[in-house]
């Protein structure tokens, strides 16, 4: 079982209706209590982050029950606690240190790399990603009951981002990483490892999406987000018949990018 998150004065009215019309100097209040609790771990559940992180490889399901334990107590479904995005940072930098081991890239390369893939590939791809999903499934999956209804709140989709990056970086930037390393020198072996990781990585992105959006009890229709996995089966065996390598792909795209 997942440990209880640390809460604060719990919301005792709480309730599902009247998200869509709360004050946006709410929502503005709770973006900056976030923002200034990150430079705050004393007051970050480290615990609770990592047991997430694991729950997220063997049971995701579970890491959205305790979002509504979040709505229940503090009225939100979005993170309060940026523990899970400190953490998330810490497996960033470890990822970028291996590629600068295996790609040789240096010392101002890792830095370049490492800015390259926090700032760009997690915050601001991962902004327009949520930024999409949050659109997508407000607009066509939402439950419309009239004035009051519900909105998927930015931050949650946010949060259901990097819920579903997590798996991703541990199978692609870590694991495949090591693979490469090691089988390198026989291709096709290569090839087959590391495409299956790349839909692998994919499909678990996709689905651990649609579980944080089908946990909300307004909406609907949110199989639909487990559509593109159709397509990467059919990239997966293109890319066999084809002869692509996505691991090579990836490390010379990573290598001209910092070099």
């Amino acid at each position: 079982m997942l440990p209880s998150p640390t809460t604060s004065t719990a919301s005792s009215n709480y309730s599902f209706h009247g998200d869509g019309a709360a004050p946006r100097s709410k929502s503005t209040t709770r973006k900056w209590k976030y923002l200034r609790r990150i430079y705050k771990f004393k007051h970050m559940d480290f615990e609770f982050a990592l047991w997430q992180m694991l729950y997220l490889c063997v049971s995701p399901r579970r890491v959205y029950r305790n979002f509504h334990y979040q709505k229940c107590t503090k009225n939100q479904w979005a993170r309060d606690d940026p523990a899970f995005l400190v953490l998330l940072s810490l497996w960033l930098v470890i990822s970028c240190i291996l590629h600068t081991v295996i790609l040789h890239l240096g010392f101002f390369g890792f830095i370049k790399h490492l800015l390259w893939v926090v700032v760009f590939d997690c915050i601001l791809m991962g902004m327009v990603i949520a930024t999409v999903f949050w659109f997508v499934v407000n607009r066509y999956m939402r439950v419309s009951r009239g004035v009051g209804d519900q909105m998927v709140e930015w931050a949650y989709s946010f949060d259901v981002h990097l819920n579903a990056f997590f798996p991703l970086l541990l199978i692609l930037h870590i694991l495949q990483v090591f693979l490469m390393h090691s089988v390198l020198e026989h291709f096709a072996i290569s090839r087959l490892l590391c495409n299956s990781m790349w839909l692998v990585a994919l499909t678990y992105y996709f689905y651990i999406t649609f579980l944080g959006y089908s946990a909300l009890p307004f909406t609907q229709r949110t199989v639909g987000l487990l559509y593109p996995v159709a397509g990467f089966a059919v990239i997966f065996l293109l890319s066999l018949l084809f002869q692509w390598h996505f691991g090579k792909m990836l490390k010379v795209f990573y290598t001209d990018r910092v070099l």
